[in-house]
């Protein structure tokens, strides 16, 4: 039996009715078997700030390590601000990524989504890509989810209705299940080989 698939949700909006943690709240629901995704909240991450990380970092910031490390994937939503990543989301990766040398973010599989303006968040999504790299994340290629249009494919409850996107996402969410197992699959490979 294959183990169970974390994913862990973040978005790049505290707004309380921001449609990318809606975007979250329907990947959770359409999450293939065998799948749970967890959506935090950052509204109590401060901004990154060397001087109070360490030994005594907020609470905040060492429950979103904890949670990442223990998770097998990302599921990252930000709406597009000035044609790019939302502040909090790039804070939240900052943190993740600290001290240098001991990110949770490493090596982690990671898929990218967003909700807003005539291109979907596209550009934000191709910065978030740049900073993958640089951290050592796998990002997932395909299917991209960029939601234009976006009043009416949510209903007033937050809810997305749009069956097209949710199918997408639900194509999505399958892929990310399977890149992750791929990736653990090649790690535990790696591991047997490097224990004979």
């Amino acid at each position: 039996m294959t183990a169970p698939i974390r994913i862990l949700g973040l978005s790049g909006s505290l707004r309380r009715q921001s449609l990318n943690t809606a975007l979250l709240r329907a990947a959770a629901e359409l999450a293939p078997a065998g799948v749970s995704i967890e959506i935090v909240d950052l509204a109590d991450l401060p901004f990154y700030n060397q001087d109070i990380d360490g030994a005594d970092a907020p609470a905040a910031a060492v429950a979103l390590r904890t949670r990442l490390k223990a998770a097998d994937a990302v599921l990252l939503a930000s709406p597009e601000y000035n044609y790019s990543i939302a502040p909090v989301l790039k804070n939240a990766l900052d943190w993740a990524s600290r001290p240098y040398g001991q990110s949770v973010l490493d090596g982690k599989p990671a898929a990218l989504l967003g909700v807003g303006g005539g291109m979907g968040t596209s550009r934000a999504q191709y910065h978030l890509r740049q900073v993958g790299v640089f951290l050592n994340m796998h990002v997932l290629n395909k299917p991209e989810i960029f939601v234009v249009n976006a009043p009416g494919k949510f209903d007033d409850a937050g809810r997305l209705v749009d069956e097209p996107t949710r199918a997408l996402l639900a194509q999505q969410l399958a892929a990310l299940r399977d890149w992750t197992r791929l990736l653990q699959a090649g790690r535990a490979a790696l591991s047997a080989q490097a224990a004979e």
